[in-house]
């Protein structure tokens, strides 16, 4: 199974496809980052965010996003750009018909570290060793793009196929 997994934001979203099924380690494809500039109106952020992901996604065709969900901080403006990005991503998946998954920050986490409080530096860390790398892939925003692809692998790939299944029958219908 290959992800796309996607750390929402404006100025850096990161992005990263990992290979594997359960029982294998699975194998980096490729990481990065898309950038945009705070300098450009909003509407063209979106924009350059939406054809950054949607090149990742032609490059690397996966069969499921896997987007860390929105959650609650104090500064509303960061959390509304965030949440647009969380739904350009989403709706990349939807116009190639590529099942998306939302995952909180704390079960990345946890799937990752084993706990749902660890930090980026602890994240990142259990990344690279997790992928065997030799070191955690850089920016930060990019370690936590291959922690949410590495957790759908390992937390959504077989319980969600009977879900999958579902929807592309209603879709379908």
């Amino acid at each position: 199974m290959r992800v796309m997994g996607v750390d929402p934001g404006l100025t850096r979203c990161g992005v990263a496809v990992v290979e594997g099924r359960p029982g294998v380690r699975p194998t980096l494809v490729a990481v990065g980052v898309v950038r945009t500039s705070p300098g450009l109106p909003h509407e063209f952020r979106l924009l350059r965010l939406e054809e950054g992901l949607t090149a990742w996604y032609d490059r690397y065709r996966p069969g499921t996003i896997s987007i860390e969900r929105v959650f609650a901080q104090h500064n509303l403006h960061s959390v509304a750009g965030v949440a647009q990005a969380v739904g350009i991503a989403m709706l990349i998946g939807a116009r190639h018909d590529t099942p998306v998954e939302l995952h909180s920050p704390s079960e990345a986490k946890a799937a990752i570290t084993g706990s749902g409080q660890a930090d980026k530096k602890q994240v990142g860390a259990m990344v690279a060793r997790i992928l065997g790398l030799d070191g955690p892939p850089r920016p930060v925003d990019a370690a936590d793009a291959v922690a949410l692809a590495v957790t759908q692998l390992w937390r959504g790939g077989v319980e969600n196929r009977y879900a999958q299944a579902v929807a592309a029958r209603r879709r379908a219908s």
